[in-house]
């Protein structure tokens, strides 16, 4: 049997699917390089398909061909001031998407799906570190299709029981240690490489946007996962839904304790030896002051270790990375 990725040019995809290509996994990907990179599959040498999740009878056609029996999906529009901006794309992009894709693996057959979903349905949090239990209440657009999607997962497998696992996670650091794959979004928002293009004289400085919050060094505290471990939980879900025992599951994924903005800053400094200048800037609006998500149900019940918790290595496979292609895929 075979899993078909999609989105699997993008970046956490491309590192899922080295996961599950080192594990045995024979893996199939479709991405229509809206926002993936062409170069992640060819480093990967897998069967790839350049189209839109929205082509349902290509995909059922792949489904046979292939014998596929999960889906892992990733492809979806991600950045949350845009689609405060466009709200519709996101909707149409993410959600009626995600519906057609849905259709065509109940109409072929397929039971199984591991979805990426996001730390960011859980809104303002009222507790941290977030568990899974607490409320969904959205900030923006993009969290809102993500919980859509999540609760079309639900009554999927009410009606047709098409087996899901959602994984939630906030901020994707890092690159895979020894494949030429690594983060490449135009244009960059992510704070990490945000700091190394400046230690690679690209950018001038950093913006740290606020410093009197209520942390340890008035900075905003968030959750940094390294690719690899997120790429292995997805590989665990696999195995779980295959088992029988996944049904319509959500797991958070996370360090349980979070890193600032200096901190991320300091290590950075640290790791390239470059001096980085920092510059602080007035709070954005809607920025919580710590966003951390508990993974102790991931870990009690997919079996899920992280291998890569502590920020220097995070920092430092990122900054591997970003030296040896200063110009990301150069596409």
């Amino acid at each position: 049997m075979s899993v078909l990725v999609t989105g699997g040019a993008g970046y956490i995809g491309s590192h899922t699917v080295a996961e599950l290509v080192a594990h045995g996994e024979a893996v199939v990907v479709v991405d229509n390089l809206s926002t993936g990179h062409s170069g992640a599959i060819y480093a990967l040498g897998v069967p790839f398909y350049h189209m839109d999740i929205r082509e349902t009878e290509r995909l059922r056609e792949i489904f046979s061909r292939h014998a596929v029996d999960t889906v892992v999906h990733f492809a979806a529009n991600s950045l949350v001031g845009e689609s405060v901006e466009d709200p519709l794309k996101y909707y149409e992009n993410n959600v009626a998407a995600t519906g057609r894709l849905l259709m065509a693996m109940v109409e072929s057959g397929v039971q199984n799906i591991v979805f990426s979903s996001t730390a960011a349905v859980y809104g303002e949090p009222a507790r941290v570190p977030i568990a899974e239990a607490d409320a969904t209440s959205p900030t923006n657009p993009y969290g809102d299709t993500k919980l859509t999607i999540e609760r079309m997962l639900d009554w999927s497998y009410q009606a047709y029981g098409l087996k899901s696992i959602r994984l939630r996670y906030f901020n994707a650091a890092g690159a895979h240690p020894t494949l030429p794959i690594g983060e490449d979004h135009r244009p960059e928002t992510h704070l990490i490489p945000v700091v190394l293009q400046v230690a690679l004289g690209q950018r001038q400085h950093v913006a740290i946007f606020g410093d009197d919050y209520d942390t340890e060094d008035g900075t905003c505290v968030r959750d940094y996962i390294h690719v690899m471990d997120l790429a292995s939980a997805h590989r665990l879900a696999i195995e779980r839904l295959r088992s029988g025992k996944g049904t319509a599951e959500s797991f958070n994924l996370g360090n349980g304790t979070g890193f600032s903005v200096r901190q991320v800053v300091e290590v950075s400094r640290k790791v390239t030896g470059h001096p980085i200048q920092a510059v602080i800037a007035a709070r954005r609006a809607g920025d919580p002051a710590r966003l951390v998500a508990s993974s102790s149900l991931a870990q009690s019940t997919l079996g899920w270790t992280p291998q890569f918790a502590d920020l220097e290595t995070i920092v430092a496979s990122a900054w591997n990375w970003h030296r040896a292609h200063p110009q990301g895929f150069g596409e």
